[in-house]
């Protein structure tokens, strides 16, 4: 793996990895009550990055008091929407400006391609905050024309409104730790909301480096708060009884225990989790088109995607060449670390993870399963796996049922399209799915009957803004983007006046 032409990391990078951290609360890095830190780690060589620290039940508390003061003294959502919109516009100008350094910071601490961050974690983190901004300024209610019969001759005017939920726990995963707290921190504030934002104790940096911009781009003090750590600070925040809302991305099994301690407050949840996604590629299916979609929505970010395709059922008549093709590109990529913007394969996230990645090949090794591509591990520093292809693989494997996160596919074949869409749709997943095919009346007629979210046509992974993003089944409870996401921020209050 090469070194040679990795991107220098700037001066403001290593200042501010090299930081005592401190959790950021009522505008400001504070030292943490929790005397524990933890060691943040740089995936391409396993070395300590930096530290942080593992907030407590009383940092937690903290927080949430700094973002419910500020709720309650309106200092944000008694602006006009006008102004806070124009803020939130600020606040993407000043992450545009900053956009090398967050990427650069992203990449250190998350392990992928500097490519992926300037244009993704970045560059499409700008368009969405400059998207949602918009959205402060269009929060409506609606008129009712009510009946209500009594008292005889009364006559009654109806109408509801928008109010901002109040505080909200903004629950984030490492995949994509930039990204995703802007998908949760944004809409709120348009809402109205103040935040409280838990990156994920893998990869906090970017999320404080955040809510330093935010003051300055001139959002009040107490309205953005973030603490650090494990397993104590994310309970004490779902748990919390101050917190009002709480959007959690992460795995399932996690959310369940998000929702179950939500639940104890009657806390607003909603939740976007895991996927075990498919790919149904029909007979008439574009084979380059196809092998390009199938390594983009199941190797970006090493297939640390939760809308990663996983499993491809591909028409036997075209099986072979599919297989062959996957397999031939997955056998060529190069490994490197995530600042060298020539490597194809950058490393996992952390060591725990790889592991986790590396004990499901190990399974579908002892199963028997047919590898065309990877399953050997990386003897090199860092936290890397390499891309692995694996054909024929029966509807009862663990490959099939379980959600890797990582770079594995699993290729199976079908005669039928009844029985691929029956074999897509038999798992407790419904996130996301994505079918290949030039006919339209099949495309028309298989869209409605797949159990996801999304599906995608020709092409896998993309998002947009304006597009609602979430999951069936097990995959999650509500939607991210769009009205949706402000909505999910938002409480209907009904009013009605007798005259």
């Amino acid at each position: 793996m090469s070194q040679d032409a990795k991107v220098a990391v700037s001066d403001a990078v290593r200042t501010f990895v090299r930081r005592e951290h401190g959790l950021f609360i009522d505008g400001a890095s504070q030292p943490a009550h929790s005397p524990r830190r933890q060691d943040v780690f740089d995936p391409a060589t396993g070395e300590i990055l930096a530290s942080v620290p593992d907030a407590d039940a009383a940092d937690v508390d903290r927080a949430v008091a700094s973002a419910r003061a500020a709720f309650d003294a309106r200092v944000w959502r008694g602006l006009r929407p006008a102004d806070r919109e124009r803020i939130l516009l600020r606040f993407a100008d000043v992450l545009e400006a900053h956009a090398e350094e967050l990427a650069q910071l992203e990449t250190l601490n998350q392990g992928k391609s500097i490519n992926i961050s300037r244009a993704i974690e970045v560059g499409a983190t700008v368009e969405y905050v400059r998207y949602m901004a918009g959205w402060a300024t269009k929060i409506t209610g609606e008129t009712l024309d009510v009946s209500i019969p009594f008292p005889p001759g009364a006559r009654y005017t109806a109408f509801t409104r928008k109010e901002p939920v109040g505080v909200v726990a903004g629950i984030v995963p490492w995949n994509f730790p930039l990204m995703i707290a802007v998908w949760k921190l944004v809409p709120a504030l348009a809402a109205g909301c103040t935040i409280v934002l838990k990156p994920s104790p893998e990869t906090p940096l970017t999320a404080l480096r955040l809510a330093e911009l935010a003051i300055e781009a001139g959002i009040p003090a107490g309205v953005v708060n973030v603490v650090t750590g494990g397993r104590e600070c994310g309970a004490a925040l779902a748990s919390h009884p101050r917190v009002n809302k709480i959007s959690f991305t992460g795995s399932t099994p996690t959310g369940k225990l998000v929702g179950a301690a939500a639940v104890q407050n009657m806390t607003r949840f909603s939740l976007e989790l895991g996927g075990k996604n498919p790919a149904v590629m029909l007979a008439d299916v574009d084979v380059d088109q196809a092998v390009q979609g199938a390594l983009a929505g199941g190797f970006l970010n090493q297939g640390q995607v939760c809308a990663a395709v996983s499993r491809i059922y591909v028409h036997r008549s075209k099986y072979q060449q599919i297989a062959g093709a996957l397999a031939d590109v997955a056998n060529a990529m190069t490994l490197g670390p995530g600042l060298d913007p020539s490597a194809q394969v950058n490393p996992l996230v952390s060591a725990h993870h790889r592991d986790k990645v590396e004990a499901h090949i190990a399974r579908a090794k002892a199963d028997g399963l047919r590898f065309l591509a990877g399953g050997t591990r990386v003897d090199e520093p860092g936290y890397y796996v390499r891309p692995t292809v694996i054909a024929d693989v029966p509807h009862d494997a663990a490959l099939i049922r379980d959600e890797v996160f990582g770079p594995v596919l699993a290729l199976v074949p079908f005669d039928d399209p009844a029985d691929a869409l029956r074999l897509a749709n038999d798992t407790p997943y419904g996130l996301a799915a994505s079918l290949w095919t030039n006919d339209l009346r099949a495309v028309m007629n298989l869209v409605p009957e797949i159990d996801a979210g999304t599906v995608w046509v020709n092409c896998h992974v993309p998002l947009d803004p304006g597009m609602p993003f979430g999951g069936y089944k097990q995959s999650g409870i509500g939607r991210e983007f769009g009205k949706h996401a402000i909505e999910g921020f938002t409480e209907t209050k009904s009013v009605c006046i007798a005259h």
